[in-house]
Order: C-alpha cells, then sequence, then structure tokens
C-alpha cells in the first residue's frame, strides 16, 4: 500500500514538471472531488470526508469561477435518524501566476443545508431540513496534465467573518504565526475544509 502511494506521488511529481497548456486552465471543466471536512474548529473531532464535484470556468486568463457540491449521507447506529450534508459553494479563484503549476487564491459564498430524517427501516417517516450562509476563502494550486486535464488541491476557511464572539470562532492569527497582518484586522472563522480534485476541461 505504501510502495502505491510513493508510485502515485512521484508520478503526479513527474506531470507537473512537464510542460502544460495554460488553455487546459481558461476553458470550461467539469471534474469530481473529495473533501474534508470540520464543521467547528473550536470543537476536537475529526474531519469528516464528503466526496463531490465542481464546474470551473475560465473568466480571464487569471480568475476562474468554480461551483461546487458536495455530499455526506450518515445513518446514526443503533438510532433511526439519518443526517444528509449538502454544502454548495461559489467561488472565484484569482491565479497570482498561470502556468502548468498554478497557485491561486480563493474567496466566495456557500450555503450549508443540512437535513435530518426519522427512518423507519428504509422509509422516511419525518425530516426537518435547515440551510447556513456563509462566505470562505482559502489558497490552493492546480497542476496541468496534458491540454484537458488538471488535478487541484486547496484549503478553505468557512465561515469567515469580522469581529463577533471569539467563544464561537476561530482567528486566522491562531492557525498562523506568518501572517504580517495584525490579529485584530484578520477575520474570524467557523470551521475549514480541504479539497482535492481532479477536472476535464474543454
Amino acid at each position: 500500500m505504501r510502495s502505491t502511494c510513493l508510485s502515485v506521488l512521484a508520478g503526479v511529481a513527474a506531470l507537473a514538471l512537464l510542460p502544460s497548456p495554460a488553455a487546459a486552465q481558461d476553458g470550461f471543466g467539469i471534474g469530481m472531488r473529495f473533501a474534508m471536512v470540520k464543521a467547528d474548529a473550536h470543537v476536537e473531532t475529526d474531519a469528516v470526508r464528503f466526496t463531490g464535484g465542481q464546474l470551473r470556468l475560465g473568466m480571464s486568463k487569471r480568475t476562474t469561477l468554480e461551483l461546487s457540491m458536495d455530499f455526506k449521507t450518515l445513518k446514526t447506529p443503533g438510532e433511526a435518524l439519518r443526517t444528509k450534508d449538502r454544502p454548495i459553494q461559489v467561488s472565484l479563484l484569482l491565479y497570482p501566476v498561470k502556468s502548468a503549476f498554478a497557485p491561486y487564491l480563493l474567496g466566495g459564498v456557500g450555503w450549508y443545508r443540512r437535513e435530518v430524517q426519522l427512518m423507519d427501516g428504509d422509509s422516511v417517516v419525518s425530516s426537518e431540513s435547515t440551510t447556513e450562509f456563509g462566505y470562505h476563502g482559502g489558497f490552493g494550486a492546480q497542476i496541468g496534465l496534458g491540454k484537458h486535464a488538471a488535478i487541484h488541491g486547496d484549503y478553505r476557511y468557512t465561515g469567515l467573518h469580522f469581529g463577533g464572539d471569539k467563544n464561537t470562532t476561530a482567528n486566522l492569527s491562531d492557525r498562523s504565526s506568518l501572517l504580517p497582518v495584525p490579529s485584530g484586522l484578520l477575520p474570524g472563522y467557523k470551521g475549514s475544509m480541504w479539497t482535492a480534485g481532479f477536472t476535464v476541461y474543454f
């Protein structure tokens, strides 16, 4: 298993060194991804894995618009409850440098829908859903794989806001001492997520 992972990483690294046309990153793309989501930064729990997909549309040479949706269904063992989470995000990606290896900054808005269902066997007896709205921001990179495909990975802070109760949100200055910005000017955030995906461009 370990040798397989090392082989995959070596292959990705080799592909990253190959010249890749910027056109692969400027068109319309559709792909799949997985995400590791931590809904509350103040709670010591493991991140939860989601699967989903994204659409990416190049707006200019250095900007891309992304629409993404992730999915997670959890059935509580020993209880007749099923929880469905369906976060949707709209993000703007900004590329300081557009090349085969293209780092980017991102920011946008999200709708985080959760539905809790009361089950009787396989039948839904009742359900209740809630939707939260929030801002997010982060950073990542895309690696072109030939002319019509790319992989990407990024880190996103969710529930971004300025001000508010520090007991319910974390501050970006708590996570990094490398940001040359006074902590009072940095936004707070509620949660975080890692994403990694593969996109085919047309």
